[in-house]
């Protein structure tokens, strides 16, 4: 079983049923399925998207330019991650949001060392802002902490359960993948994340298992290696 584990989660999982804002209750239970898995003893560090608040795809005719959005975007991640650290910590989980953009008013700047001290201190660690830098998602946001922080897994929370050979929402009898190389996932075009990201992971031999968050206890039982969702290794 692992021991330290990157949860990645997008901001629509916090937002309403259009997946816009922050939903009080979709907040909570996001924070409580988190809380069950630190309870249980997992070191546990979390990167969490922005598209609820911002998005630059549904943005860009106004025209406010790429790099511009992209900031926007990282600071949406930093409000998501505030609240995250609110709702775990009224449920008694002690969290530190770590940013890679600089607000010492509302949260902590990400240093990689005082990151794992607080992973060793059984805190879940927030890491917001994105990677600092524009033209990065989210997915290579999760990556690149997931390989500074010693993590032995990304969980990437999504609306399904695994990695399919079309889209099971579109193609019916669709096939899912129980596991996947890095090598079979490029060949088959299969888009686990974006290429940036997919790329870390596998320089790293940093393993990724896809599955579906809206489940009761997922996120634990992916934690604890049950069988679910596709495992990319």
């Amino acid at each position: 079983m692992v021991k330290r584990i990157m949860l990645k989660i997008s901001g629509e999982v916090l937002g309403d049923r259009r997946g816009e804002g922050i939903d009080p209750q979709a907040l909570v239970r996001i924070a409580t399925e988190i809380s069950k898995v630190h309870k249980a003893g997992f070191q546990m560090a979390v990167v969490v998207g922005g598209g609820n608040l911002w998005r630059y795809r549904d943005t860009k005719e106004v025209g406010i330019e790429r790099t511009t959005s992209d900031y926007m975007g990282m600071m949406a991640t930093i409000m998501n991650g505030v609240a995250l650290q609110s709702a775990l910590e009224k449920l008694g989980t002690h969290c530190r949001v770590a940013t890679a953009i600089d607000l010492p008013q509302i949260a902590e700047p990400y240093l990689r060392r005082k990151a794992i001290r607080h992973l060793e201190k059984k805190r879940v660690v927030v890491c917001a802002g994105g990677t600092g830098n524009p033209y990065f998602t989210t997915d290579t946001a999760a990556a690149l902490r997931a390989v500074e922080l010693n993590c032995e897994i990304i969980l990437k929370a999504t609306k399904v359960d695994g990695v399919y050979d079309a889209d099971p929402e579109k193609v019916k009898g669709a096939k899912r993948y129980d596991k996947l190389s890095f090598d079979e996932a490029i060949r088959k075009n299969l888009q686990v994340m974006d290429q940036t990201a997919f790329s870390l992971c596998r320089e790293s031999k940093l393993k990724i298992l896809v599955f579906d968050m809206h489940r009761k206890n997922s996120i634990l039982e992916a934690a604890q290696g049950k069988k679910v969702g596709t495992l990319i290794s």
